[in-house]
């Protein structure tokens, strides 16, 4: 329920239409791929994006540089945060968020849903105190007819309300956004650089979370980030369940001037029992990520064994 893809369609794309367009082809520079993949052959992001992604990581492995100085990355360490869940009550959601600060984490992100929003936000706001970073995600639960209840939370000093609205819908939230003090950011709706002008351009949301593989890949997060420091937009990364592979990537990507907001880029452990990258990824204690800069490419190595343990289907595309 975060967009059209899954598993078996973007199998399919890359093995059918994906791989095909880039086998036996020579490529100058890594982004001269993403356009051969978008030619007669619309959606499908992640899909494109696992391929084009790829070929950066390859061009840094030959290059023997760092996937992060090779997309244009400054930092050495990023600024993570953590999401949190809707919880059963506001009180077992502050006992999660103390937690999480304890830990470290520069952000606490909470999801919401109707019913289970504004009486939560505030808990948190309460318990954390003013001026600790906390924002709202709403995974596109509201409509424009909950403005009202929406601007309740603009007194509760939110860094942002991440995607209230329809995944495909910038128009309402334009018009969301002039009813909110609040910062809107805009997740779903974002997949390319022209949907980015369009948020800006009509005013429907001031912070975008790019995610690669939700845009296609880095030659559009490239783009999509470019744009947005030209427009005094502030970016951050999100995550999506990713494997070491994808947070080496959105680690690197991260790594960019313009991505200004902590990301979603917990530790391996948060989420896997045992990666299939070595070393794993670790938070320090005041809650970053270092950027691995001393080895070429993603960074990490791969647990081939534990991946050969792990694969279910397998193809080999020539």
């Amino acid at each position: 329920n975060y967009r059209e893809e899954a598993i078996d369609t973007a199998w399919l794309a890359i093995s059918q239409w994906v791989a095909p367009r880039v086998l036996g082809r020579e490529f100058a520079h890594p982004r001269e791929v993403y356009p051969v993949l978008e030619q007669d052959f619309r959606g499908n992001f992640m899909a494109k994006a696992a391929v084009e992604m790829g070929m950066w990581v390859l061009e840094a492995t030959r290059q023997g540089v760092p996937l992060a100085r090779l997309l244009g990355g400054t930092r050495e360490a990023i600024a993570t945060g953590i999401s949190l869940g809707i919880q059963a009550s506001p009180e077992a959601l502050v006992e999660k968020a103390r937690a999480a600060v304890a830990q470290g984490y520069r952000k606490v992100k909470i999801k919401i849903a109707p019913g289970q929003d504004v009486a939560y936000v505030r808990a948190v706001r309460e318990a954390l105190g003013a001026g600790a970073p906390l924002m709202a995600d709403a995974n596109n639960a509201y409509t424009l007819a909950d403005a009202a209840l929406l601007a309740q939370l603009d007194d509760l000093d939110l860094m942002m309300i991440e995607q209230p609205l329809a995944w495909d819908d910038i128009v309402q939230h334009a018009a969301l956004q002039q009813q909110l003090q609040t910062p809107l950011c805009l997740d779903e709706s974002i997949t390319s650089v022209e949907s980015a002008r369009s948020m800006v351009t009509l005013d429907a949301g001031r912070i975008i979370n790019i995610k690669p593989g939700r845009v296609g890949g880095f030659t559009s997060s490239l783009a999509i980030h470019d744009y947005c420091a030209s427009n005094n937009i502030p970016v951050w990364c999100g995550g999506m369940l990713e494997s070491g592979i994808g947070r080496a990537c959105n680690v690197a990507l991260a790594s960019l001037p313009n991505f200004t907001k902590p990301g979603d880029l917990s530790p391996s452990s948060r989420y896997w029992a045992r990666d299939i990258v070595t070393p794993e990824w670790t938070m320090t204690n005041d809650g970053m990520v270092p950027v691995p800069l001393d080895k070429s490419g993603l960074g990490v190595e791969l647990d081939l064994d534990r991946i050969e343990s792990l694969t279910v289907r397998k193809v080999v595309l020539r």
